[in-house]
């Protein structure tokens, strides 16, 4: 019996040698210091137009990365900003699209100013909102933000 105590750590070890690894594929996925990125050229961007913007920036699963609320900006522009990013990462098309598909979910931004953003092979990485200025010029901030981070904001 004390043999076989003793040559079953060493079967075990053979065993899982020989078996397939199980293990999913690696996938990118939005880190921190990226989405600080995103956000400060957009506060950037913003901030030599003079305008005064909050900023979202979420991963493809929908959660808050980095946020920023300038000096000035209106406090239900964080709000917005937030919707409006969340809605991008987790669906994976810009506000201004998603604004021309009627009435959805509240989670669906109807506003320009959230742009989705993707990896060099198209993989979703999430999404960047802003609000506080007009709407265009709130896309044109988050756009900034995705091409300072050498982000795609489409799937090409």
């Amino acid at each position: 019996m004390r043999n076989i105590r003793a040559a079953w750590p060493l079967t075990a070890a053979v065993l899982l040698a020989g078996a397939p690894a199980a293990a999913q594929t690696a996938r990118p996925m939005l880190d921190y210091a990226t989405a600080a990125t995103v956000r400060d050229a957009c506060i950037a961007w913003a901030g030599e137009r003079e305008l005064s913007v909050a900023v979202a920036v979420y991963d493809a699963a929908g959660r808050l990365i980095a946020f920023a609320h300038m000096d000035g900006a209106a406090t239900a522009v964080a709000e917005f900003a937030m919707w409006k990013g969340r809605s991008a990462a987790t669906i994976g098309f810009p506000s201004s699209e998603t604004a021309n598909w009627g009435r959805g979910p509240a989670s669906l931004s109807t506003w320009e100013g959230g742009l989705p953003f993707f990896a060099a092979d198209g993989v979703p990485l999430g999404g960047v909102g802003v609000s506080g200025a007009e709407s265009a010029d709130d896309a044109a901030c988050g756009a900034a933000g995705i091409a300072a981070a050498d982000l795609n904001a489409t799937t090409e």
